[in-house]
């Protein structure tokens, strides 16, 4: 396997939000909205900020160690969990959904990130350790986003009636599953091996949340990549009192408030907090909490509380309490002794609404890096790519544009129009010099003949470059071809496609040429094409 890479600027992808370009380029409508910048001095601030902030390293390392405990993984990922014992290691820290066997291939990208930061922190700063978390969100409870995955371009669902907080969901009825995607899999050099982990993974697992973890620690147990579920008694335990603050007097929602009107002068605000931004959940349920009058309520249920006892509830059961986009990132924060956050554009815009809620509540603000983004180009389609002529920025171009200009530059027609249009501007430039002789108000009759002979030219020149077309139908389906094998759904790809084919063909070696090419705050998008 040999791939190399080719940087463009995310801007030329035309497939990112004005704010993330904006982040990326450390525009000035942004910096109010952001703590420390996105480079080796800006960690160096974050540094220096959660030093001064207690972070509760028992309760994490036990949390880990108990997660961990009836798991088979390396050495390293052990030593990471015994580092966070020590006030001088770090992490970076990435977070997402348990989707089905990592969802999207930007899952994938967002933790290598994270290992090659660290890394490059740790070279950095020798003094200090740096470990890479994949927080898992697993109390999201949306299962239509996370139960599928896509194979070969086919959408592919695991159908359950269970409800509440996926992460905690039984893994009942994968096995037909992945028996399912396996037979399209076994037959690639790494298939079999694949379809076998899934199984030891998954199936063998309790819950969703459990399998995610055994997954992803085989995946990156080498790097020392440490999944931490958060939901957990201990650890919910340390936001009690701005869960019971949400609550009882809604000062969250009252400050994202404010600076979600304040970016919103500027950009899209990606979140609207809500009065209450915790969720109750218990018994296969996740829903809402709903304060009407002196009662909280939980939305679709009949469970209601008083003030006293949601206060009691809290108080004996914070397990039972789950945070929303709007206090989950404060969570993170508090458990973690986390200096930099590394998250998608959406995931940057909706914490650029949360830094004066960090400053209130005293919780350091990471320094936000936006993730990696790869565009995998295999073999086949880079010969098409060459055969084809386009460079790395141009396949991220329109398909008509492209055609076009592929079509121009193997024609004599284009440079035949240039010279009879440059000719025709000759003519009637003499014919203006001659008629001002006679008569100058016949000047503009002269430029309305131009005007009216160069759309006819260009009216031809249409016809002409539309008939050549018709001469070139193996250009144009080897271009769509290109086209939806990378941009699957008219889309990025990494927004679509999972990391099982990729792994079934080239094995682990997949992730560590990732890792080998992945940037860390040089901000370009990368094409790695397979030589």
């Amino acid at each position: 396997m040999n791939f190399t890479a080719e940087w463009i600027s995310y801007d030329s992808t035309n497939a990112f939000s004005a704010l993330a370009i904006d982040y990326l380029h450390q525009r000035t409508t942004l910096q109010p909205f952001y703590k420390h910048s996105a480079s080796l001095e800006g960690v160096g601030g974050a540094i220096e900020e959660r030093k001064l902030f207690s972070t509760d390293r028992t309760a994490l390392v036990a949390a880990l160690k108990t997660q961990y405990a009836q798991i088979t993984t390396s050495e390293k990922v052990k030593s990471n969990i015994e580092k966070l014992a020590d006030n001088k290691t770090f992490t970076v820290c990435t977070a997402h959904q348990p989707n089905l066997f990592t969802g999207y291939l930007y899952f994938i990208y967002k933790i290598v990130h994270a290992i090659k930061l660290s890394d490059e922190l740790s070279a950095a700063y020798p003094q200090y350790h740096f470990v890479p978390v994949y927080y898992m969100g697993s109390e999201d409870n949306d299962l239509e986003e996370l139960n599928h995955i896509y194979l070969n371009g086919e959408k592919l669902t695991w159908e359950t009636n269970q409800t509440g907080a996926v992460g905690r969901m039984s893994t009942k009825g994968l096995d037909s599953f992945i028996d399912r995607i396996s037979g399209e899999l076994s037959v690639l050099e790494h298939g079999q091996q694949l379809a076998e982990l899934l199984k030891t993974c998954y199936c063998q697992s309790s819950s969703v949340q459990e399998g995610t973890l055994k997954f992803v620690n085989s995946l990156f147990e080498n790097y020392g990549l440490l999944v931490l579920i958060a939901d957990n008694r201990a650890l919910k335990k340390e936001m009690t009192s701005v869960f019971e603050d949400d609550l009882l007097q809604h000062t969250p929602a009252a400050i994202v408030k404010q600076t979600a009107g304040q970016l919103a002068k500027h950009y899209h605000a990606q979140v609207n907090p809500r009065d209450i931004n915790l969720f109750y959940m218990k018994d296969g349920i996740r829903e809402r909490i709903i304060k009407t009058g002196d009662q909280f309520e939980i939305n679709n249920t009949g469970i209601r509380f008083s003030r006293n006892e949601i206060l009691n509830e809290l108080h004996g059961y914070p397990e039972r309490f789950s945070p929303n986009v709007v206090l989950r990132g404060l969570f993170q924060e508090t458990i973690l002794p986390n200096v930099a956050f590394i998250g998608g554009g959406s995931e940057v815009a909706y914490w650029l609404e949360l830094k004066e809620m960090f400053a209130h509540y005293n919780v350091p603000y990471p320094v936000l890096i936006l993730r990696n983004s790869f565009l995998i180009v295999e073999q086949k389609m880079t010969r098409l790519m060459e055969k084809l002529q386009l460079s790395a920025e141009d396949i991220f171009k329109d398909e008509a544009l492209l055609l076009n200009n592929i079509i121009k530059a193997r024609s004599t027609l284009q440079l035949t129009l240039e010279k009879e249009t440059a000719q025709l501007a000759d003519f009637y430039d003499h014919l203006r010099s001659v008629t001002n002789r006679v008569d100058i108000t016949l000047t503009q009759h002269v430029s309305a003949l131009e005007a009216k002979s160069v759309k006819a030219l260009k009216n031809l020149e249409k016809k002409m470059l539309r008939a050549e077309k018709n001469k070139y139908d193996a250009i144009t389906a080897q271009l769509r071809k290109l086209k939806s094998a990378l941009f699957p759904n008219n889309t990025l790809q990494e927004r679509v496609e999972n990391i099982l084919p990729y792994y079934a063909r080239y094995g682990k070696s997949f992730i560590d040429m990732l890792y080998e090419h992945a940037p860390t705050f040089d901000k370009k998008f990368g094409v790695l094409r397979e030589a």
